[in-house]
């Protein structure tokens, strides 16, 4: 299985590699450790002709020689529409007979893969889902002695591509699996660099070659006088030192002068270099220079016929004028029988010096000869567009059907081929509706594309120009501007707009108002309190019965739970869930595309009052919905639904999928306020995953909080919220009181009641470590009354730990194991197994202080078990910090071990210094927190920290704070 051996020449040939040993000992390094703990991306940057291709193309060489699998491709200048086009060059590469038995697989990366899937490609493929499919199909190819996929031009590489390769950066692929990526650095797209600063890349600048390994390696047959100066030229950058060569050999063979350094320059290429190349085409006749230029303009869709076809040559002639551009290493065959200029530097000269005319005139050529071979639309679409200015239904129709093509996947060439296809149509009275319709389409492209301000302003320009009677139009256009808005962050803008709306003459239609008031509805809790729109969801809901209109009642229903649910009406929301869950169970999936957000409003006010399995059902049948309907801006809701129900029933590994699955998906919608929001959740997710004080947590928080900016609404509330979860997690309880304080207020009464009792647990633990007692007692009596209020199991389990806390520092341990012992039942009877083994595990000790050892070490039991089941990291470090005594020896007395006077021989060989990191780390601080305390670097910290691990022989801040406990 793998790319094949014989690779074309264009890739792997050409002039013979100077220098770089430096480079080429890294690159070595990396082939050597596939698989081992080497980097996942090989980023390889410099000028255009420094040599990036070169390394590339020998870095590939030697992978091969070493029996690991290798699909190289490249992204080209002109043809930054075509989808997936470095990707799908590489996979061309692909040998893909073993995978025929994944059929499912192949089927799943078919819009890469082109006719060579199982089936064919899906028009509502997601294109997240196409991102992990293509993950799991590396993993797959690498597991056959290993895999570099190498991406040449990257800074060439289309908008899809570019999202794709930040996902496999972010998310690198597991196995022997190495991405290596050449680029021009001031020409890249900040995505594709977007997570890439980790110990994961390696990194290599090419800067120019020195004299002498230009010389000796490129021309040691000149006298050295002629050849410095030829290198002083050339700016040791070899395509140019080559050009320059090339020139002097030509003119001398001529009996002419010497090449001389030329003056001009274009773009990033050093000066003179352009006009150099170009010297190279004077000797060409007028049909070999029109057949390089058709070579130039075709780029993929460069093969022999279609060459004919944009020349007019007969096949003999064309075979004539390649046989001459082959000679002189102007064109070099490819896989598949297509032809490249040798260097993309060439391309770009001989295209931007080929007349306009002449362009248009092979773009016309291609499109005709590529519909008669039935190629398809994407396909036939970039020349289409270069060629065709005047009405063409024929080549109108082409375009549409490129966007629809590349809907799911690439949903900015979507946009664009709506936008070359609304420039064909005319702009007459006649055509208006289908313009407008046509609009509104591209604007749905551009939103879940990132481009949200252009979705906006291409709405504002569809409700300007539509009619009162095209509703099918308006007010879908006035929905999706308003749902828009409110991804911006523009609250006020989105009510505004809709309010007018429903005020409009001629008034909507009373289906139309039923949709305005949904959406308008949806702006409560983000940036209005649901008290403010219980009227609006009341009338919305009444006039869907009215009407028999069974979505309609569905959808209102769904956001009076969720608005209910977090307002803290805990009966009121479980009556209108049932009822909406009644009405959405009944109904096929195909009617509730419409309806999909208030499904996903449903799944979070049943996961709010506890009902987990009701809300995970319905998130996973939203999901299937959102999915295939394309309504990507709702996965993020939905996901994190799921992964709060996995935090809560303890299935923490699949929660972080989640969470990672939004956080792909909210990047690539370009939606601060939904990134916040995903953020916010993925650090709540990573602080149960994670040992407690891990990093990564925190700084998803911190990502929240910044992202989220200025803003005071409940998105804003929570990246506060889990802020302080994450630092006091960390070790810093000031600063979690602090930014617990900044979500709700004093007295937390600007956070949603659900969420007060448990985040008043965190300011009981926090205020009882700062010597706090009486802000403890205040926040543990406040948790009371709030979670007695609601009745919900648990806030209820949540409110007992408090108070157990005040209880065992209070001296009574066998109140506070009383508490605990409530509160495991209380969680127990939700089915809340994270909240369950967090109180088992705190109540275990505390039970053998009571004198209930055995009691004690059940319990202990049961929650470790449940803490490794579930993945917990945080509940495994407690759990370690909470481990029962061995029989015979003193039990703790508080729920933290408390010291003892004996010291094991583990820890009796720390210095003093060491000693006192390793107890602030038992304590649960990080090392930033450490060496603020100690007035020492993090780096000092961390030097202490490594000597204490190996000294005591522990792996993890857990067993550390474990061992200290029992010392």
């Amino acid at each position: 299985m793998g790319a094949s051996s014989d690779a074309a020449p264009h890739r792997d040939g050409g002039s013979p590699l100077v220098g770089r040993s430096a480079e080429l000992e890294k690159l070595d390094t990396v082939i050597d450790r596939l698989g081992r703990g080497g980097p996942s991306l090989v980023d390889i940057t410099g000028a255009a002709g420094i040599g990036k291709s070169r390394l590339m193309a020998e870095l590939c060489l030697r992978a091969r020689r070493r029996g690991v699998t290798v699909l190289r491709g490249r992204a080209t200048e002109y043809e930054r529409h075509l989808p997936f086009q470095p990707f799908a060059d590489a996979f061309a590469d692909l040998d893909d007979r073993p995978l025929r038995a994944a059929p499912a697989l192949l089927d799943a990366v078919a819009p890469i893969l082109g006719g060579r899937g199982a089936g064919p490609a899906s028009a509502t493929a997601d294109r997240f889902g196409l991102h992990r499919s293509v993950a799991r199909l590396l993993a797959q190819l690498g597991r056959g002695g290993g895999l570099v996929v190498a991406l040449d031009d990257m800074h060439w590489a289309d908008p899809a591509s570019l999202e794709l390769l930040s996902h496999l950066v972010r998310h690198p692929v597991p196995g022997p699996v190495v991405l290596v990526v050449a680029r021009r650095d001031r020409q890249t797209p900040s995505a594709l660099t977007r997570g890439a600063d980790t110990d994961a890349v390696t990194r290599i600048g090419l800067t120019p070659l020195a004299e002498q390994e230009c010389v000796e390696g490129l021309a040691s047959d000149l006298p050295s006088g002629r050849a410095a100066q030829l290198y002083a030229a050339g700016e040791g950058n070899p395509l140019y030192f080559l050009s320059l060569l090339h020139a002097h050999r030509e003119r001398a063979a001529r009996g002419g002068a010497s090449a001389t350094v030329l003056t001009d320059s274009l773009g990033e290429l050093p000066t003179g270099l352009g006009a150099l190349l170009l010297d190279e085409l004077a000797p060409l006749t007028p049909s070999q220079r029109r057949t390089l230029e058709a070579v130039a303009v075709l780029g993929d869709h460069a093969v022999p016929q279609v060459i004919g076809r944009a020349t007019g040559l007969t096949d003999a002639a064309l075979d004539d004028d390649l046989g001459a551009l082959e000679r002189r290493d102007l064109v070099r065959p490819g896989p598949g029988g297509r032809l490249a200029l040798r260097h993309p530097v060439i391309r770009t000269l001989v295209h931007e010096s080929t007349a306009a005319r002449r362009r248009v005139e092979i773009h016309r050529a291609a499109a005709a000869e590529l519909a008669r071979a039935g190629a398809p639309a994407v396909e036939q679409a970039q020349h289409i567009e270069r060629s065709v200015t005047v009405w063409d239904p024929q080549a109108y129709a082409v375009l549409r059907q490129a966007a629809e093509q590349t809907a799911s996947t690439a949903p900015t060439s979507c946009a664009h081929w709506l936008g070359a296809a609304l420039r064909l149509l005319p702009d007459t009275v006649g055509h208006g509706p289908e313009r407008r319709d046509l609009m509104l389409r591209r604007a749905r492209a551009l939103g879940v594309a990132g481009g949200l301000r252009e979705c906006r302003d291409l709405l504002h320009e569809v409700i300007g120009s539509a009619g009162p009677d095209e509703t099918g139009v308006r007010t879908p256009a006035v929905v999706l501007c308003a749902l828009t808005e409110r991804h911006l962050g523009r609250y006020p803008e989105a009510i505004a707009l809709l309010r007018r709306e429903l005020r409009r003459q001629p008034e909507p239609s009373p289906s139309d108002r039923v949709s305005i008031g949904l959406e308008l509805s949806s702006s409560a809790p983000h940036n209005t309190s649901y008290p403010q729109m219980r009227g609006e969801v009341a009338r919305t809901l009444a006039e869907a019965r009215s009407l028999g209109d069974e979505l309609g009642e569905a959808g209102a229903l769904a956001v009076a739970a969720f608005g209910e649910a977090y307002e803290g009406g805990v009966a009121a929301a479980g009556a209108f869930a049932e009822q909406a869950a009644e009405l959405l169970d009944g109904l096929p999936d195909g009617d509730l595309t419409a309806v999909c957000e208030p499904l996903a409003r449903l799944g979070w006010a049943e996961a709010f009052l506890g009902r987990f399995t009701d809300a995970e059902r319905h998130a996973d049948r939203g999901l299937e919905i959102a999915r295939r309907s394309g309504q990507v801006y709702l996965l993020p809701l939905l996901l994190l639904c799921k992964a709060h129900v996995g935090i809560q029933t303890c299935r923490l590994p699949s929660a972080r999928e989640l969470a990672a699955e939004a956080e792909d998906i909210a990047r690539g919608i370009g939606s601060s306020e939904l990134l916040a929001f995903v953020l916010a959740n993925k650090a709540q997710v990573l602080v149960a995953a994670s040992e407690p004080g891990a990093p990564k947590a925190l700084a998803a928080a911190e990502e929240a909080v910044a992202t989220m900016g200025p803003s005071d609404n409940w998105r804003a509330s929570m990246a506060w919220s889990m802020l302080g979860y994450a630092a006091l997690t960390g070790g810093d309880p000031h600063r979690a009181r602090d930014a617990l304080l900044r979500a709700g207020g004093d007295d937390l009464q600007g956070l949603q009641p659900s969420m007060r009792p448990l985040l008043s647990e965190l300011l009981v633990t926090a205020a009882l470590s700062t010597g706090d007692v009486d802000s403890a007692s205040v926040w543990a009596e406040r948790a009371g009354k709030e979670a007695e209020r609601l009745g919900l199991p648990v806030q209820r389990a949540s409110a007992l730990r408090s108070a157990a806390q005040i209880a065992l520092h209070g001296g009574d341990p066998a109140t506070a194991a009383t508490l605990l012992t409530e509160a495991v039942a209380e969680s127990a009877r939700s089915g809340a197994v994270f909240w369950e083994a967090r109180s088992l595990l705190l109540a275990a000790p505390v039970m053998t202080a009571a004198g209930l050892g055995a009691r004690g070490a059940a319990m202990w039991e049961q929650g470790h078990r449940m803490a490794v089941t579930g993945g917990a990291g945080l509940l495994i470090g407690l759990a370690e910090m909470t481990r029962p005594p061995v029989p015979g020896t003193s039990a703790p007395a508080t729920s933290l071990p408390a010291a003892s006077s004996i010291t094991p021989p583990r820890l009796a060989s720390l210095t003093a210094r060491e000693r006192e990191v390793a107890e602030l780390v038992a304590e649960g601080l990080t090392n930033q927190a450490i060496a603020t305390r100690l007035y020492l670097s993090p780096r000092t910290v961390e030097t202490h920290l490594s000597r204490v691990f190996r000294k005591t022989d522990v792996a993890t801040r857990a067993g550390l704070a474990a061992l200290m406990a029992r010392s």
